[in-house]
């Protein structure tokens, strides 16, 4: 395999995942503190949180936020927002409680093909770059986490300003995935990954997750990095849909 091929992750959904997935659940981690015994249902606390966070908003860069502080301090005004529609007693205690929370690195794993699959890639000549829509602190949880050496670049939309599918960001990965003959985007949502990608002219891999408990097939997707693909001669970007490794059932809650 050449050298010059570059896979570009997504992080969360993709390799790695917070326990239950969600910022709903996060938010009922920290009501079981600080308001034990509250009536609010996990359906009704992920709709509250649906609006309001930067990657709903993608298409508006957000450079003055790149300081980890002021990220926060915006999440948590949005999250507070949210917590007084529910009527929630002290939205701002808990909204507050948010960051240490979400970044508890013994809330975070990698999925159990994760670090596999990375090093069968390497072995085969292909180097990564991670473009991640994440929290300010997504670098200390890769470390915790023994995988963030294996990146030669991490792009995290908290600190540079762009959230995916926003063309800038995956300039960013291009750049620095250096003069790559062969890019290709392995994601788990199919419009901030995928759709982002191919319109940025890479290929992309959507490994799907159904329902925010699946887990993506990511030795699915390396058997495809694996496969020589045609040089591109101004054809259309390819999109190859891989399934989740393990379905729920369809009663889980839906991806947004």
């Amino acid at each position: 395999m050449n050298s010059s091929t570059t896979a570009i992750w997504d992080f969360d959904g993709t390799l790695g995942h917070r326990r239950y997935g969600t910022w709903a659940e996060c938010l009922l981690e920290v009501l079981d503190i600080e308001e034990p015994g509250y009536r609010w249902t996990f359906p009704e606390m992920f709709d509250a949180l649906a609006t309001g966070f930067p990657w709903h908003a993608a298409q508006e860069p957000h450079p003055h936020l790149s300081d980890p502080d002021a990220w926060w301090d915006h999440i948590t005004g949005v999250v507070a927002q949210a917590l007084a529609r529910l009527g929630i007693s002290r939205p701002q205690a808990v909204a507050a409680a948010t960051r240490a929370t979400y970044t508890d690195p013994a809330a975070w794993s990698l999925y159990p093909q994760t670090l596999r699959v990375l090093d069968r890639l390497t072995a085969h000549g292909w180097t990564h770059v991670l473009l991640s829509n994440h929290v300010p602190e997504l670098p200390e949880l890769l470390s915790t986490l023994g995988i963030g050496t294996r990146f030669r670049a991490v792009i995290n939309s908290a600190a540079s300003g762009y959230e995916k599918p926003h063309p800038q960001a995956f300039q960013f990965a291009r750049t620095a995935a250096g003069p790559a003959h062969r890019l290709v985007m392995i994601g788990d949502n199919p419009r901030a990954d995928a759709a982002g990608a191919r319109r940025a002219g890479i290929d992309a891999i959507w490994v799907r997750r159904d329902h925010h408990t699946d887990t993506p097939d990511l030795d699915a997707a390396a058997r495809i990095l694996l496969t020589p693909e045609p040089m591109a001669n101004g054809r259309r970007p390819a999109l190859h849909e891989v399934p989740p490794l393990q379905p729920t059932a369809p009663t889980a809650l839906p991806i947004r």
